[in-house]
């Protein structure tokens, strides 16, 4: 059954499974703020819905999701007002993550970029395609690391391996995400269909109570740290909104854009 009142995501209830896909294949599945609004209510209400037991995020074509939309900001008359409100669904969306009670799998089918790659990092399981990688290029646009990465990243990546992505800018390849358990699983894109999908259903059929009884017994140690990242994390991005770094960074993206 595919929901309506979705613009930019593809929403879709299979039995026990909801997929929720990025669908903005034309920007590589860019998310701007009504993409954000849209993933936080489908989570939020996917809590009260008693049949889904499974989560699954995929992209729409060849990418996962590339990230912000840096586009956004064009037009925009009163900068402060939509920095704070930008912050403030940014916000929404991550608690949306650390709060939603179903099994979050990320399914990464391509490349994941930016806020793409940190919430593959908030989910509860990541499987990636051999085609994707991992990129959280936040230093040099001038920003810090979001959606809980400053926390999750070290933990998951060891210290060093995280400041590499998150400070350097280093790109994560499918395999090295297997090797640093950023994933824990690789698909080819021939096995999408006939493995991946059916062995998701089979984890969808598991008893219901027991699974978000796991998972919240998973996650209780972690939701206090989740939930301080994301609020000094956001903090501390609405002020690196207002730097000269990141408005020199916006300025050479759009130029960049412009020549191609």
């Amino acid at each position: 059954m595919l929901y309506s009142g979705y613009e930019q995501l593809l929403v879709e209830k299979q039995q026990k499974v909801l997929i929720i896909k990025f669908n903005n294949a034309r920007k590589k599945n860019c998310l701007n703020q009504p993409a954000y609004k849209e993933i936080t209510r489908a989570l939020e209400s996917v809590n009260e819905d008693a049949e889904v037991t499974v989560v699954v995020f995929i992209g729409e074509g060849e990418y996962f999701s590339a990230g912000n939309d840096l586009s956004q900001r064009d037009n925009v008359t009163d900068i402060d007002a939509y920095l704070i409100e930008a912050n403030r669904v940014l916000k929404a969306l991550i608690y949306s993550f650390i709060n939603c009670q179903k099994l979050i799998i990320a399914l990464v089918n391509g490349p994941a970029i930016g806020i793409g790659c940190t919430l593959v990092a908030l989910s509860d399981v990541a499987w990636c395609s051999e085609q994707a990688y991992f990129l959280t290029p936040f230093s040099s646009l001038g920003l810090v690391p979001e959606a809980c990465s400053s926390y999750l990243f070290p933990i998951i990546l060891g210290k060093s391996k995280a400041n590499e992505m998150l400070v350097l800018n280093e790109k994560l390849t499918a395999q090295e995400a297997y090797q640093f358990s950023f994933v824990s699983r690789i698909f080819k894109s021939s096995e999408l269909h006939s493995v991946v999908w059916a062995k998701i259903h089979q984890y969808s059929e598991l008893p219901p109570n027991s699974l978000k009884e796991c998972k919240r017994l998973i996650q209780l140690p972690l939701k206090e740290q989740l939930n301080r990242a994301c609020e000094v994390e956001c903090e501390t991005l609405l002020k690196r909104f207002y730097d000269e770094e990141f408005m020199q960074a916006i300025v050479n993206f759009a130029m960049r854009k412009s020549k191609l």
